[in-house]
């Protein structure tokens, strides 16, 4: 069965899923990355949450924040458990986020940063590498602009 992927504004998150969602990004950034960091950051409540489950299991999220002084929504904390990579379920979160930006915005212009060895995945997906390469909580990092209407 494939998974099946959802859509929420923060608002419309459950307790459950907002926990679920939390996990997962703890479980691979904080965890298997061994990267302390802030993960609850403060933006999650302005942002759509793209989730991508497996029967009642969060395998996938990311989340779209609202345009700031640049005009473009960003796009991060994009994870696949590790136990469902390799299968195409990142490109498939993806598709969904264009979907979702195009949907929520009119285009599919965006940005996001980018763990650097994952720049030619976000290639594919259509984004183009904005800068040089810079670390980010120890993690080296580029970031990418999907410009394409």
């Amino acid at each position: 069965m494939k998974p099946e992927l959802t859509v929420k504004h923060f608002d419309e998150l459950t307790v459950r899923e907002l926990h679920d969602i939390l996990r997962l990004r703890v479980d691979v950034f904080v965890v298997e990355q061994a990267c302390a960091y802030a993960e609850v950051d403060g933006k999650d409540p302005s942002a759509i949450h793209v989730m991508g489950w497996s029967d009642d299991e969060l395998i996938a999220c990311a989340r779209i924040l609202p345009p700031e002084e640049d005009g473009l929504p960003h796009v991060g904390r994009i994870v696949v458990a590790a136990s469902h990579r390799g299968k195409g379920l990142a490109q498939r979160l993806m598709d969904r986020i264009m979907m979702t930006l195009n949907d929520t915005y009119g285009s599919k212009r965006s940005e996001l940063a980018a763990q650097a060895h994952l720049q030619k995945f976000y290639e594919r997906c259509g984004y183009v590498r904005v800068s040089e390469e810079y670390p980010w909580d120890g993690i080296p990092h580029v970031d990418m602009r999907h410009d394409a209407e």
